[in-house]
């Protein structure tokens, strides 16, 4: 829309660059072109606004196939006015001195000149095809049907339009058709998604399975070497065991040698001790061989004093005194002649008992 500004005795437009503007005066043609500027008399002039602009004209009609279903088509048509000057002469494109605004309605006008034509060519497309046809392949036909008859409409030419450009947006029949257009289609697809949800569920009961089967194989593989490990165990403990027997076999027998041999040993010191204190015994007696009586109850008197308890006091009657003294009396005294000290072997076990006599203090002793 122009911008109109009003002064007291003129009026002055200003133009864009997408409008086209017409100034006659008089019937003569004042000014003519696009983005004008220009002063003018409002009592004299006639202003005329044409876009040249690209507009987008939305359609929405009905039609009818050969199998007697109704189809509603959503399509859009990109126009322009390629000849303003013929355009202001079918279309009234006059605009008011005072505010700039159209007169009346000449794009409606234009958008109903193209919606009808195009809704011609769509009838015309749509009456010769079924349903199914039309739905499946009748977007691309019927934008190429819309163009080549809105390019080819001679009152279109007349009138200065040119159409650039179609866009078929949807084409849908009735709710109820649609519906039942559907049903095989979603059964179908239905059916495909069950097959292949049976067929995820079979891969993976599958899969279970062979996952079972590998654990079951990993069981029996586990048992088995545990089973090994058992025998391993076992031959190991076997081995320790006669290992230990053997050891302690060999201590045994190493301590019963010791053991033997100490015995033997000992036996042998007490054979010998054995043998020579028998040898002592022996010559201790031979040595008491020959002595009288009384010099043998001497040395046993004697040995009875030195076992004998400490005596405080010893009273002798004389009823035990007389018999002793009488055998004193009695014996015979001993050959002093025959005794020579200084042939006297004190460590000689083969000496006579006389030689030996006065160291053991015999009867000649107690005289």
């Amino acid at each position: 829309m122009a911008d109109i500004t009003r002064f007291p005795m003129a009026r002055h437009l200003r133009g864009t660059p997408t409008q086209h503007v017409r100034h006659v005066r008089r019937g003569r043609l004042v000014h003519d072109g696009t983005g004008l500027s220009f002063f003018f008399r409002p009592l004299t002039a006639v202003l005329s606004e044409v876009p040249v602009d690209d507009r987008e004209l939305p359609m929405l009609f009905h039609a009818r196939t050969a199998d007697f279903q109704d189809l509603t088509v959503q399509a859009s048509v990109t126009f322009r006015v390629a000849d303003p000057t013929t355009a202001c002469a079918r279309i009234d494109f006059s605009i008011e001195p005072g505010s700039g605004r159209w007169r009346g309605n000449p794009l409606e006008q234009v958008g109903g000149l193209l919606t009808e034509t195009a809704q011609q060519q769509v009838l015309g497309l749509v009456a010769g095809s079924p349903l199914a046809s039309v739905l499946a392949d009748g977007i691309g036909q019927i934008r190429d049907q819309i163009l080549r008859g809105l390019v080819a409409d001679a009152r279109l030419a007349e009138t200065g339009i040119a159409v650039i450009g179609v866009r078929v947006v949807a084409i849908r029949p009735e709710p109820d058709m649609e519906k039942a257009l559907r049903t095989p289609v979603r059964e179908l697809v239905q059916q495909e998604a069950d097959r292949a949800t049976y067929e995820r569920r079979a891969v993976a009961v599958e899969r279970e399975r062979a996952i079972a089967e590998n654990e079951m194989q990993n069981q029996i593989e586990l048992a088995r070497r545990e089973e090994q490990l058992l025998a391993q165990r076992g031959a190991n403990a076997r081995r320790q065991a006669q290992d230990a027997a053997a050891a302690s076999q060999i201590d045994t027998e190493a301590q019963a040698s010791r053991e033997l041999r100490l015995a033997e040993a000992g036996a042998a010191g007490t054979r010998e001790l054995g043998i020579a204190e028998a040898a002592g015994e022996a010559a201790r007696v031979a040595a008491y061989q020959g002595l009288p009586p009384g010099t043998l109850l001497a040395l046993a008197a004697k040995d009875l004093a030195g076992n004998l308890p400490q005596i405080g006091s010893l009273v002798l009657s004389p009823d035990l005194l007389a018999p002793v003294l009488a055998g004193l009396i009695r014996a015979p005294a001993p050959d002093r002649a025959a005794y020579d000290p200084a042939a006297y072997d004190p460590d000689a076990d083969t000496a006579a008992p006389a030689a030996r006599l006065p160291g053991t203090g015999g009867a000649a002793g107690l005289s």
